[in-house]
């Protein structure tokens, strides 16, 4: 995945989200809607996450040093995580609150249309950096569905911006909604209902992000395909007969680690041998770029010793 990509979403998702938080906050000013308040809370929240995903992204560049010879990679994850964190604290349980207590001590809302055209403003505005983000995502995510890029994206910039975004419309839709009730009605209830969905639809996406960044964080494999490439370059059908068992871990979106037991004759020479890891290295590295530190330990193929691999 593009890094460039990412953070081109994530920068023109800020932008979106402090612009849209300005005017939420006005039309709250105006109104007295919890459902703008939510809101606007929603895309303050928004704005710290693109900051804090920024932030890792700028420091997981860092070189590796003696304390972390890996290198800063996985730190897009932390950071990644803390997303989901704020998203549910802040975001998610703030608005099921405010919704809470407006469906317990309704008033009256005011000057209704200051929240209408402000949503219909946000909407547009959302749209715009939803759209930027998922024009970012069709150039890195192949033939996989949405849902699949989102369960299997090793960088996590973009799966944040699309869920966010993607969550931010729908809440968009039912605070509008929400007015539009209570308007219609006379009970601003329809207000604190409206409020209550936003917070319930944002801590379900901060549920769905906290379990994602968490298996990033605990450690992925590559996928299949990229397994399947490296084994197939690793052997040569000459020195290097086959694999008799691997592993990969990322180390980050764009950095992945391969430790593989090869099977060489057993009458090659040490010579022979480092002559062909370093191929075998080498061929790796060309195929697959990210692979960017492999370990390769040779050895003699024995069924038995194949057979009690673990696998991948």
């Amino acid at each position: 995945m593009s890094a460039e990509g990412g953070t081109k979403a994530v920068v023109a998702a800020l932008t979106s989200n402090l612009v849209i938080a300005v005017s939420k906050f006005v039309a709250f000013a105006f109104t007295g809607s919890s459902s703008m308040l939510a809101e606007g809370v929603h895309s303050i929240a928004d704005s710290g996450n693109q900051v804090l995903l920024l932030i890792g992204g700028k420091r997981a560049q860092r070189e590796a040093d003696e304390e972390h010879p890996f290198g800063y990679g996985r730190e897009r994850y932390v950071y990644g995580f803390l997303v989901a964190v704020v998203l549910f604290a802040v975001g998610g349980c703030f608005a099921v609150y405010e919704g809470v207590q407006k469906i317990r001590h309704p008033h009256p809302l005011e000057s209704w249309y200051w929240a209408v055209g402000v949503l219909l403003f946000a909407i547009v505005m959302e749209g715009y950096s939803f759209l930027t983000a998922m024009r970012e995502t069709n150039a890195v995510r192949g033939k996989q569905g949405w849902f699949q890029f989102i369960r299997r994206a090793k960088a996590p910039e973009l799966p944040v911006v699309l869920l966010e975004d993607s969550g931010a419309l729908v809440g968009l839709v039912l605070a509008l909604l929400g007015v539009v009730l209570t308007i219609a009605t006379g009970s601003s209830v329809w207000d604190g209902v409206g409020t209550l969905c936003i917070g319930l639809l944002l801590v379900a996406i901060a549920i769905v992000l906290a379990l994602e960044t968490k298996s990033l964080l605990l450690g992925e494999s590559a996928d299949k395909g990229t397994v399947a490439r490296i084994r197939a370059a690793l052997t040569d059908g000459e020195t290097v007969t086959g694999v008799i068992h691997m592993r990969t871990l990322h180390l980050g979106p764009e950095e992945l680690l391969v430790a593989a037991k090869i099977a060489v004759a057993h009458d090659d020479t040490a010579e022979e041998i480092a002559r062909a890891i370093d191929k075998a290295e080498a061929r790796v590295r060309a195929d697959v770029p990210i692979a960017r530190v492999i370990y390769l330990e040779p050895d003699i193929y024995q069924a038995a010793k194949a057979r009690t691999s673990t696998g991948d």
